[in-house]
C-alpha cells in the first residue's frame, strides 16, 4: 500500500516498544535547501509534534506542493523512520530531500486512515504517490423513484437523484445495450417526465414493443409497479427467480389460451436470455464481483478491471495508473484499488491477482464505508482464478497496445522537436481554438497532449467575456484566451527560467514523471499569420518568453492535408501531404476544434432552454408551444428529423428547415 512504503528497509522502523528519545539527534539546520540533510532536518523538527495515533500525514515541498500522502497506525512512528541516514531507495531519498513542511491528520481508527488516505491521493496528485489517472466516471442504470411511473435511464456522474443506481458498467455501449433489452424484457418507460406528461397516444416505443406505455393508460398503476419490480429483482441479482416467474406467467397463459399474452411473456424471456447470452465470458458461480490484475511491464503498470454483475459481465476498462519503477505490483495494486473505491460502490466480492498486505485492512474498511460485507480474495483454483486468469491476459494485452501506440508517439515528438527546431521533446503540447456564431456564445478552448496521448482531465474552456471584441473576432477572442491562461500560470507556477530549463531539470526519465508540469512546451493555434502576432504581443505584453508558438492555418477549401505553418522568424512552410507528421498534427489541430464546439454547442443549449425557442428565426409564442405540445421537451426537438418537424401544426416545410439546421448547423 502507497501509504505504507514498504521499500523502507523494515531494519529501519522503529519498533512498537521503542520510546521517543530513541529518535536521532539531528543538527542540520545549515544544510543546504534541497538536500537530503535539509529534508531529513525539516521532518525531524515536525516529529516532535507528531500524534502517535492512526492517521495521514502530507510531505509538501517549498513550493506548497504536496509530495506525498500517507496513512499509519502510529503516525510519529512511521514518520520518524524517514530521519534515518541509511534504508532508503532513489525514490523516498528524494522525497525526503524535497521535504519542507509536514501535515498530519488523526483518525479513530486504521481503516478511517486508509480511506482518507485514498481521498486525499485523488484529490492532491501527489508527485510520489501511486496515483490512479481516471477523467472518466463509470456509467450506470438508474430506476427513478420520483414518479409514479418510474423511468429507466442511463446515469453518470454524481448519485443525487432519488432512486435505484446499477452498475458501474465499463463504458456506456455496455450500458445502452444492457438497457435495449431490459425494455425488450420488462417495458418501462424510458421518456423523460415532460414527454410522458404530454403524451396523448402511444409513442414509438410501445408499438414496437418496448414500452407499456403508462402515459396512456395502457397499462395500470398495479401491472406497472409489478414491472418495476421485477426489473429491481432482476438488477439486483435474483435473475434466476425473475426469468422462472415470467416463465410460469406464460405457461399459465398459454393453458387458458391466452396465446397473446403467452407471447408477450415468450419475447421477454427471450430478451432476458439475450443479456446473459450476449455478455463473452460469464461465471456460473459469481452473482457480484469485480476482477482486477495488475500487469507491469517497461516501467508501466496496467490493471484491468471486470465488472459482473446478476451473474453477467458487464464489460471492462484498462486503467494505466503513474507510479514510480520502484513500485512492486503489490503495492500498485494496493494503493490503486483504495483510490478506486473512493468514489464508487464495491460489491461483495472481489478478486484480484496479487497478494498486498493491507488487503484484509482495505475490505474492513469497504464493508464500515458501505455497510455490508465486502470480500477480498485471490483465488488460487477454480472458476474465480480463471475470471483472474482471463482479466490478467487483457491487462498484458492493454499495456502492449499502450507500449507501442507509447513507442510511436515518441518517434512523432522527436520529428515535431526537428521539424519545428524546438529546444527538446515536448511533454506538454497545448491546442487553441475558438467555436461561436456570428460572435455569438463564443468559447476558446485549450487541450492538452504530451507523450502519453491527450490528457482531458487538462482541457480547459474560456467563456469569452470581452464586450469590446466584435462579432467574428477570432484574433480578439484569442488574446482574451491566452491572456487569462497564461496571467494565471503566471500567479500559479512563475517560472524561475523562461526557457523551461529549469522544469527540464526536474525530469527524473520516469514513466508518466514530469507529466503534470504546467507549463507548455509548444503552443499550436488554429490560424494563420494574423493568430501568430496577437499571440506574440500577448505573451510579450505578459513577460512570457521562451515558449514556442506555432500557428496552422487550414489549406485551400479547408482541405486537411494542405495546411501551412507559421512560425516566428521563419518564412511560412508546408509539411509533405503523407507525411505521419503531419497527420499527428492534424490530429491535435481537431482535437481542440472537437473541444471546442462541444463547449460552445453545451453553451448556446443552454441559452436556448433560459431564452426560449423564440431564439430560432420564425418561431414566435405559438409555434414554441405547438412544438412542445408534439415533442415534450427541447432535446426532443433538437433529435427531431426534418420530416417529423414538418408533421407539427403550424410548422410548414420552410420553417421546418430552419429549425432542424438551427440545432444541426455546421460550426466554424
Amino acid at each position: 500500500m502507497n501509504g505504507t512504503p514498504k521499500d523502507i528497509d523494515p531494519a529501519s522502523e522503529l519498533r512498537e516498544d521503542e520510546e521517543e528519545s530513541s529518535l536521532p539527534e539531528l543538527d542540520l539546520n545549515d544544510a543546504p535547501a534541497g538536500t537530503l540533510a535539509a529534508g531529513r532536518s525539516a521532518i525531524a523538527r515536525y516529529v516532535k509534534h507528531a500524534p502517535s495515533a492512526p492517521g495521514v500525514y502530507r510531505m509538501i515541498g517549498n513550493k506548497g506542493e504536496v509530495l506525498y500522502v500517507g496513512k499509519a497506525k502510529n503516525i510519529k512512528k512511521r514518520v520518524t523512520s524517514y530521519t534515518r541516514p541509511v534504508g532508503h531507495d532513489s525514490r523516498i531519498t528524494r522525497m525526503i530531500a524535497a521535504t519542507v513542511t509536514m501535515e498530519f491528520v488523526s483518525t479513530a481508527t486504521e481503516t478511517e486512515a486508509l480511506l482518507l488516505e485514498a481521498n486525499l491521493i485523488k484529490r492532491l496528485l501527489p508527485r510520489f504517490n501511486v496515483l490512479l489517472r481516471d477523467d472518466k466516471s463509470f456509467p450506470y442504470i438508474l430506476i427513478t423513484s420520483d414518479h409514479w411511473a418510474p423511468q429507466i435511464l442511463k446515469h453518470r456522474g454524481a448519485r443525487t437523484g432519488k432512486g435505484h443506481y446499477y452498475g458501474p458498467f465499463a463504458n456506456a455501449g455496455a450500458v445502452n445495450r444492457t438497457l435495449n433489452t431490459l425494455e425488450r424484457a420488462f417495458l418501462l418507460r424510458s421518456c423523460s417526465d415532460s414527454f410522458f406528461e404530454a403524451r396523448t397516444r402511444p409513442c414509438l416505443l410501445h408499438q414496437i414493443k418496448r414500452c407499456a406505455a403508462p402515459c396512456t393508460g395502457e397499462i395500470d398503476f398495479a401491472g406497472y409497479s409489478e414491472l418495476v419490480r421485477e426489473t429491481n429483482e432482476f438488477l439486483s441479482g435474483r435473475s434466476v427467480s425473475v426469468h422462472k416467474q415470467l416463465a410460469k406467467e406464460m405457461d399459465k397463459a398459454s393453458a387458458a389460451t391466452d396465446f397473446e399474452r403467452a407471447a408477450s411473456f415468450r419475447d421477454r424471456l427471450a430478451a432476458l436470455s439475450a443479456i446473459t447470452s450476449h455478455q463473452g465470458i460469464n461465471p456460473r458461480n459469481v452473482e457480484e464481483a469485480d476482477v482486477f490484475a495488475l500487469h507491469q511491464a517497461g516501467g508501466y503498470n496496467c490493471v484491468e478491471v471486470f465488472f459482473f454483475r446478476t451473474g453477467q459481465n458487464w464489460g471492462n476498462r484498462a486503467y494505466f495508473p503513474r507510479a514510480d519503477r520502484t513500485f512492486g505490483a503489490s503495492e500498485v495494486l494496493g494503493a490503486f484499488m483504495a483510490q478506486f473505491y473512493d468514489d464508487k460502490p464495491p460489491p461483495r466480492l472481489v478478486l484480484v491477482s496479487h497478494e498486498f498486505d493491507e488487503r484484509e485492512l482495505l475490505a474492513q474498511a469497504l464493508t464500515a464505508k458501505n455497510g455490508r460485507k465486502v470480500e477480498i480474495g485471490v483465488p488460487q483454483r477454480g472458476e474465480r482464478k480463471d475470471l483472474v486468469l482471463h482479466a490478467l491476459a487483457n491487462a498484458r494485452e492493454a499495456l502492449a497496445r499502450k507500449l507501442a501506440d507509447t513507442s510511436s508517439q515518441q518517434r512523432l515528438l522527436k520529428a515535431l522537436t526537428k521539424t519545428f527546431g524546438l529546444p527538446r521533446e515536448p511533454r506538454r503540447i497545448e491546442v487553441y481554438d475558438n467555436s461561436h456564431i456570428s460572435g455569438t456564445n463564443a468559447v476558446g478552448a485549450m487541450v492538452v497532449a504530451g507523450p502519453e496521448g491527450f490528457r482531458k482531465n487538462q482541457y480547459r474552456k474560456f467563456n469569452i467575456r470581452s464586450a469590446d471584441i466584435s462579432a467574428g473576432d477570432d484574433t480578439g477572442m484569442l488574446r482574451e484566451v491566452l491572456q487569462r491562461r497564461f496571467k494565471r500560470l503566471l500567479e500559479e507556477s512563475p517560472r524561475i527560467k523562461t526557457t523551461g530549463d529549469a522544469l527540464a531539470a526536474e525530469l527524473t526519465g520516469e514513466p508518466g514523471e514530469g507529466d503534470d508540469q504546467p507549463w507548455p512546451d509548444l503552443v499550436l493555434i488554429d490560424g494563420g499569420q494574423g493568430q501568430l502576432n496577437t499571440a506574440q504581443e500577448t505573451l510579450a505584453a505578459l513577460g512570457v518568453t521562451g515558449v514556442p508558438l506555432v500557428a496552422i492555418a487550414k489549406g485551400a477549401d479547408r482541405d486537411a492535408g494542405r495546411e501551412t505553418f507559421f512560425m516566428p522568424g521563419r518564412t511560412p512552410f508546408k509539411l509533405p501531404p503523407r507525411d505521419p507528421l503531419l497527420y499527428f498534427v492534424e490530429r491535435l489541430r481537431d482535437e481542440a476544434h472537437r473541444f471546442a464546439i462541444g463547449s460552445h454547442r453545451t453553451r448556446r443549449k443552454k441559452d436556448i432552454r433560459e431564452a426560449g425557442l423564440q431564439e430560432i428565426p420564425g418561431i414566435g409564442p405559438t409555434r414554441k408551444r405547438a412544438l412542445l405540445h408534439h415533442f415534450g421537451t427541447v432535446k426532443a426537438i433538437e433529435r427531431a428529423s426534418l420530416s417529423d418537424l414538418s408533421t407539427v401544426s403550424g410548422i410548414n416545410a420552410e420553417t421546418a428547415r430552419k429549425i432542424y439546421e438551427f440545432f444541426h448547423e455546421t460550426m466554424p
